[in-house]
């Protein structure tokens, strides 16, 4: 049975977890690591673990899974996913770079 802190807590990890497909999309689409923020891709996935852990506790000690257990995990989920586009994105531009500054290394007659 619902009740309203619970439908509260999933509708707050719903609109929380509404934006990480548009990111996960623009990290696909960009192909770059520019402009985002590991630390902060950590933080929240660290603010959700803790909140799957208190889950996971209340329910070792009652025996009754939250509803909203499900939302945490799929936050996870999306923003796992963005991390990993993250660190293929950041390999991207590492390899990138390292192509740019052979060929600006290269005199004009090689170019």
């Amino acid at each position: 049975m619902f009740d309203v802190a619970q439908l509260c807590e999933i509708g707050m990890l719903c609109i929380f977890g509404a934006s990480w497909p548009f990111n996960i999309v623009k990290s696909l689409r960009s192909g770059t690591a520019k402009g985002k923020s590991i630390i902060f891709e950590m933080l929240v996935i660290a603010g959700y673990g803790l909140g799957l852990f208190g889950k996971i506790w209340t329910y070792r000690q009652t025996g009754v899974l939250a509803y909203s257990t499900w939302f945490y995990i799929a936050d996870i989920l999306m923003v796992g996913v963005d991390l990993a586009l993250y660190m293929r994105n950041a390999r991207l531009d590492k390899a990138r770079d390292a192509a740019i500054s052979v060929t600006s290394a290269l005199p004009d007659s090689a170019r």
